[in-house]
């Protein structure tokens, strides 16, 4: 299985990605509005299809990106049915077993912090994803969505502790940088629910706590409620300049070919070094400039701005470290050749 486990800093969310490697099918679960070209850059990359997303609740401090991931990849919706969210494909029930080619999670219901939380079980038992049911030394907070201490207790006994104890716990969320747990750490050290704690001492703990409202809820809730769709019904904006693709480094890319058909309304901005021979293929080229990537900081006025510039190097590292400079110096419309020269057609 291919696993990866991705961070959102603003909401500490985490993401999960998880695909087959023979099938390359892959699915999301809890995907972040704000993060959809750092999760695509990622499917890309590893060359896989996403099929689905799922959320383990309705989120109350993020957007969730199922629906705009939906419109870019064609994937289907899934969220737990108890959650009554429009535009989801499958509402999963408890006990369902739901997933990709080769790659199936089964549904445990465990509300408490909300009343449609969803624990997701792999298939052989080794990773659980607890959504806000059970956090890392924690567990989510129980005082709004229909929340139930009571409940809550019971869902993390019932359903997430009859785990096999080296079940490796994934959280959606994690304040303090920790990345997993298990089972078994949290049967004994969970500073909620874990010990001897019982359902009283559990409940009257619940109780005490005085949270402050989440910031994002009166955002969030309704967003979530229709998995993510604006309320306006339109993908957010994003730069139409080029065929642009993120890769998960967070540099824009363009494909030498685009650059080729779509001179002369672009800058190329060559960053090789003086040495470096000029190839034959780029003598042709309108709007061509050279200013090698170690004199490009002192040269930067030098660029024009009246263009998108797209830089290019070898192999297309150097040139990516061009984007960033550019991007200091004010140029909002830059992108990196992918591959460079190495990429480049030999004929036009």
């Amino acid at each position: 299985m291919i696993f990866r486990q991705l961070y959102d800093a603003t909401s500490s969310t985490y993401t999960y990605l998880l695909g087959d490697e023979d099938s390359r099918e892959a699915m999301l679960i809890d995907p972040v509005f704000e993060q959809v070209q750092r999760d695509l850059a990622l499917v890309r990359e590893l060359k896989l299809d996403l099929k689905l997303v799922v959320d383990t609740h309705a989120h109350a401090d993020h957007i969730t990106a199922a629906w705009v991931l939906k419109q870019k990849t064609g994937c289907l919706i899934a969220s737990g049915e108890a959650v009554e969210a429009e535009n989801v494909d499958i509402p999963i029930k408890d006990g369902q077993s739901f997933g990709v080619t080769n790659l199936s999670l089964q549904a445990r219901s465990t509300p408490g912090h909300t009343s449609g939380c969803m624990t997701y079980v792999l298939e052989d038992k080794s990773k659980a994803f607890t959504g806000d049911a059970l956090l890392i030394r924690g567990c989510g907070r129980s005082d709004f969505q229909q929340g139930d201490p009571a409940r809550l207790y019971q869902s993390i006994n019932e359903q997430i502790f009859t785990l096999p104890d080296d079940c490796t716990i994934y959280p959606a969320h994690d304040y303090n940088g920790r990345t997993c747990t298990s089972v078994a750490e949290e049967k004994e050290f969970n500073a909620r629910v874990g010990g001897n704690s019982n359902e009283h001492d559990f409940v009257g703990y619940m109780n005490a706590m005085q949270l402050p409202h989440p910031k994002k809820i009166d955002e969030a809730l309704p967003n979530n409620l229709r998995s993510g769709k604006p309320e306006d019904g339109k993908l957010p904006e994003e730069q139409d300049w080029a065929d642009l693709r993120m890769t998960l480094a967070g540099f824009p890319e363009v494909e030498p070919e685009w650059v080729i058909q779509n001179q002369p309304s672009v800058m190329i901005l060559d960053v090789r070094d003086e040495n470096e021979s000029v190839e034959p293929e780029l003598k042709g080229l309108d709007n061509l400039l050279h200013i090698p990537l170690d004199q490009l900081r002192d040269r930067v006025g030098e660029v024009p701005t009246d263009k998108p510039v797209v830089t290019l190097c070898r192999s297309g590292k150097r040139s990516s470290l061009a984007i960033s400079i550019l991007k200091e110096a004010g140029h909002d419309k830059v992108a990196n050749v992918r591959g460079g020269m190495l990429q480049w057609p030999t004929t036009q």
